[in-house]
């Protein structure tokens, strides 16, 4: 009877084994480790582990001629497939037709003009720009040398729109207080090379600027460590100083170096010297991707759009920084926030159009 019983066991763990819902993430060329976009795709993949119990997995893409297998690999032995940013879009509509039976999740991803979205396919894209408006705002008012910079990686929109919601906040800081903070910008024509962002920033410092805002992936990474090696020059402070000898000498010196982060919280990378990141939530929409598909009823293909009103996107929420800045800053940004939630005021999303950015007559309310 016992042995009957541990063969029943034995098979009814098989056969939960083989039915167990596995989700494969496929990470794009930054990878794991990025400190950025897959890895805060990553976060929402294990959160689905931890409160969905599914079977997780990841796949490295080195180069972007690796997307075309390892998304077709991955779709051979999973339920979900999860394709991290936009360098992916083609590949994916291309791709998933051909497994009709495994939904994927499509990370920043969005069909071209003309392309359609497979029906088993869910692509979730995000408000850039209303998330570095008030990172824009906010070096706008930081700034004590009147110039703050921005570094992109590739001229994408996912980027572009990151760099026009920066401008256009510093732009409105400008209006609505009577300063004229300028905004030097630059690209590094790549995602993958800390060491240019490093030395891209260290030359906007040099021309002025003492906050620059990166939206270049694993090469921003570079422009943390120019922010720390500027600031802790400055302050005559070692690397691994604590925080609140940095806030000391911030406060003693009245200046210092800031990078502003992206994608992903990144004020951890160099406590004191991060001003804030500019969020969106890969993470959410990973896990909400995943979520949806373990129902056929609550699966629904198509394109959607995470902004401020949608809670996803946001900036950081300053941990090591915040007593650094004015309480000001706090109510003005919220209302604002407020104001863009509610369709009052337009972030523009091409920085070539910022220049005619019209804002509208604001009252802060105190």
């Amino acid at each position: 009877m016992k042995r009957f019983l541990a063969m029943i066991f034995i098979m009814i763990l098989l056969i939960s084994t083989s039915l167990a819902f596995k989700v494969t993430m496929v990470t794009d060329v930054g990878g794991l480790g990025d400190k950025s976009f897959n890895d805060g795709t990553w976060e929402g993949v294990l959160r689905a582990k931890d409160e969905l119990g599914v079977e997780i997995a990841v796949v490295q893409s080195s180069e972007q001629t690796d997307y075309l297998p390892n998304l077709s690999n991955a779709a051979r032995n999973s339920d979900v497939v999860i394709a991290v940013g936009f360098m992916m879009t083609d590949v994916l509509f291309n791709v998933a037709p051909q497994f009709p039976d495994v939904y994927f999740v499509g990370i920043d991803i969005e069909p071209s003009p003309g392309q359609v979205v497979p029906s088993n396919v869910v692509c979730y894209v995000f408000n850039e720009h209303e998330s570095s408006f008030p990172a824009g705002y906010l070096a706008a008012m930081m700034t004590k040398t009147g110039t703050v910079g921005f570094i992109g990686g590739v001229p994408v929109p996912a980027v572009t729109k990151f760099e026009a919601g920066f401008i256009a906040g510093v732009k409105t800081y400008n209006e609505l207080h009577n300063t004229d903070v300028k905004v030097i910008s630059g690209y590094a024509n790549t995602f993958n090379d800390p060491a240019l962002g490093k030395n891209l920033a260290l030359t906007q410092m040099d021309n002025g600027a003492d906050i620059v805002f990166h939206a270049a992936g694993p090469t921003g990474n570079g422009v943390i460590d120019a922010a720390k090696q500027r600031g802790s020059n400055l302050f005559q402070l070692p690397d691994n100083a604590p925080l609140e000898n940095i806030i000391d000498k911030y406060f003693e010196l009245e200046r210092g170096f800031f990078a502003i982060g992206v994608d992903v919280d990144q004020d951890y990378m160099a406590p004191g010297y991060v001003l804030t990141s500019s969020m969106k939530r890969v993470d959410t929409a990973a896990f909400e991707g995943i979520q949806n598909a373990m129902s056929v009823r609550t699966f629904q293909s198509g394109v959607y759009r995470l902004g401020l009103k949608e809670n996803g996107v946001s900036i950081s929420p300053m941990k090591y920084t915040r007593s650094m800045v004015p309480i000001r800053y706090f109510v003005e940004i919220e209302y604002l926030n407020k104001l863009i939630r509610e369709g009052q005021l337009l972030i523009p999303t091409d920085p070539a159009k910022v220049g005619s950015f019209e804002i509208p007559d604001i009252t802060f309310p105190y």
